[in-house]
């Protein structure tokens, strides 16, 4: 069984290795089966209970993960429907040379389609989120610490489109994208890392605002800037 300690301190937040840690045990399982309780991963992992919350988070996102309220409740293997079975297909072809590439076009070919949903079924109760992990790019002290923080608004974005197949999809390639350590010393040009904080600024406006042709426009600068 995949052991949930000994998680490093760099690349990828604690959260994000949990998630991955529990999805290796999670694929051992039959669909229905119990993982367990946050409380014993929590005791398993040695993690405060906010990160084991959003390791679970991102498992139910991406489909693998089921969670069952009251009692007899707790964290199940998920059923092989279509969405666990295409981020099976996902995770499948993750050691493949081109692998990276081919998920960063996959993502940018669904990034409108996410956004745009996301703006459609947006909540007042989401923005705040939303404007949280934009905060969190603006705050963040290294490159890398802002290409994650740029994940984690991109992944609060996808929880909000309807369309679950294109979700697990596009969360596979993020969940590939962030198993890559991202360039920790970042651009020679400072002023990039402003002009992309500003496209993510302009992009949550128009989801918060509903505005699909801003989202459009937002989604071909975020495609093009340089």
């Amino acid at each position: 069984m995949t052991k949930l300690t000994g998680l490093s301190t760099g690349g990828r937040t604690r959260a994000e290795q949990l998630a991955a840690l529990l999805e290796e045990r999670i694929r051992t399982l039959a669909p229905g089966e119990p993982v367990g309780t946050i409380e014993d991963i929590r005791r398993e992992s040695g993690l405060a209970r906010a990160t084991v919350s959003e390791a679970i988070r991102l498992l139910r996102d991406r489909g693998v993960l089921a969670i069952k309220p009251g009692r007899g409740g707790g964290l199940f293997a998920a059923e092989a429907g279509p969405v666990v079975r295409m981020r099976r297909t996902l995770l499948a072809v993750r050691e493949e040379p081109s692998a990276v590439a081919d998920a960063i076009e996959l993502r940018n070919h669904l990034e409108e389609l996410i956004d745009v949903g996301a703006a459609r079924c947006r909540t007042a109760a989401d923005v705040p989120r939303l404007r949280s992990r934009l905060d969190a790019m603006a705050a963040a002290g290294s490159w890398g610490e802002f290409v994650r923080a740029n994940w984690a608004l991109h992944e609060e974005i996808a929880a909000l489109c309807p369309n679950a197949m294109a979700r697990a999809v596009y969360l596979g390639t993020l969940g590939h994208l962030s198993t890559t350590e991202p360039n920790l010393s970042g651009p020679a040009d400072g002023s990039y890392r402003a002009r992309r904080l500003q496209v993510h600024a302009d992009l949550v406006d128009a989801i918060a605002a509903g505005d699909e042709a801003a989202v459009r426009a937002a989604v071909a600068r975020h495609h093009t800037t340089d």
